[in-house]
């Protein structure tokens, strides 16, 4: 029998939990999806994109793995909705590629760079938080309503890959087995084949971030699900924002956390998996910086640095939302449904990400 009136105090403090991984073993491994984009630009150094491709790689099989079993299942997740809006996928995730490289971090990275000191970092959280917002419900509200609607389509069997696979013939029950098995053992082969080898230190940090996604997923949706919510006599996923089982992702969180702060008299409010998930990587983050000595305030260094970070925030708060996700939130939680839309809006992030540091070589070198 389930204890309905404990169960969401004890996802919350599971998805604190998770979180508190993710933050302290990012910021000791200085995993950064956007740096992992800039090291292979500026210095042809691939070690920290095998980092977040391993942690891609557990997901996959990880998530395959308790859909299989029958713990969870990965249609109920935001990410394998019924439409495929690929424009809003493109340009947001575009959107989002190029806002973090101006804002020196992803989502994920701007926590963890608030738990390191960074007082810059909290204004990108802000200002991440608000565009995020005003794109859910707010003045940008209709415009992603727009470009979701004005490029989108239908697949009949579903747009994530294992029903793609069915419909071209393949069994069902072999369907996402295979197609994991094979995403992720190409993943694993080349991170671990190449003769720069991985670090251990780094192979660990993108295993416990994998998993960590992998962890989300059992949370919100083995644990935290009820066949029969006592109030509403429907099924239900506890403490999640979207009513869906939820993983890992940090723009939409940041708006739900400025909503709470801001209305936490109201009694509609509650903390959520997302937020308690988001609260544990400050918190882990924090630890972890102070426990290994690295923690240093951080502000502007000028004028330029505070425009960047701005208009970077806006666009991450902006494109995060409309591509459903950002490097952590469809680049590994989205990527591990195995949804076609997480593979489109992964590959725009890092196109956009691409042009961005095209665009600033350019002025640098303008400058100069």
């Amino acid at each position: 029998m389930i204890d309905t009136i404990a169960l969401p105090e004890r996802i919350l403090w599971l998805a604190f939990g998770l979180g508190s991984v993710f933050g302290a073993v990012a910021q000791h491994s200085r995993f950064c999806p956007m740096g992992a984009i800039a090291d292979i630009v500026n210095m042809r150094d691939w070690r920290r994109m095998r980092m977040w491709l391993l942690a891609i790689a557990v997901a996959v099989l990880g998530s395959a793995a308790l859909h299989s079993s029958g713990r969870i299942d990965l249609a109920r997740s935001i990410y394998r909705s019924a439409g495929f809006p690929w424009l809003a996928h493109v340009i947001g995730g575009a959107t989002f590629g190029f806002g973090m490289v101006l804002a020196s971090g992803c989502a994920a990275r701007t926590l963890v760079r608030i738990g390191g000191g960074s007082l810059k970092a909290m204004v990108v959280l802000l200002i991440v938080g608000l565009f995020a917002e005003m794109t859910m419900r707010g003045a940008l509200a209709g415009l992603r309503l727009d470009l979701s609607e004005r490029g989108s389509a239908a697949f009949a069997a579903g747009h994530d890959l294992p029903a793609l696979l069915i419909a071209l013939g393949l069994p069902a029950d072999l369907a996402l087995t295979g197609c994991a098995l094979a995403i992720g053992s190409a993943l694993l082969a080349f991170v671990f084949l190449p003769r720069q080898r991985l670090a251990p230190g780094s192979a660990l940090a993108g295993l416990c971030i994998g998993l960590s996604v992998v962890g989300g997923w059992y949370v919100s949706g083995a644990l935290g699900y009820l066949a029969e919510d006592p109030e509403t006599l429907q099924e239900a996923f506890v403490a999640t924002n979207s009513g869906r089982m939820e993983s890992l992702s940090f723009v939409a969180p940041q708006a739900y956390l400025l909503e709470l702060l801001m209305l936490w008299s109201d009694s509609n409010r509650h903390l959520s998996f997302a937020v308690a998930s988001l609260l544990g990587v400050l918190a882990g983050s924090l630890l972890s910086a102070v426990g290994s000595g690295s923690f240093r305030w951080e502000g502007f260094r000028d004028l330029e640095d505070t425009a960047n970070h701005i208009v970077g925030a806006a666009l991450m708060g902006f494109g995060g939302v409309l591509g459903l996700g950002c490097t952590i939130g469809q680049g590994i939680s989205g990527v591990s449904t195995l949804a076609l839309g997480s593979f489109v809006t992964l590959a725009a992030i890092v196109g956009g990400a691409l042009l961005a540091l095209y665009y600033q070589d350019r002025r640098a070198q303008s400058a100069a």
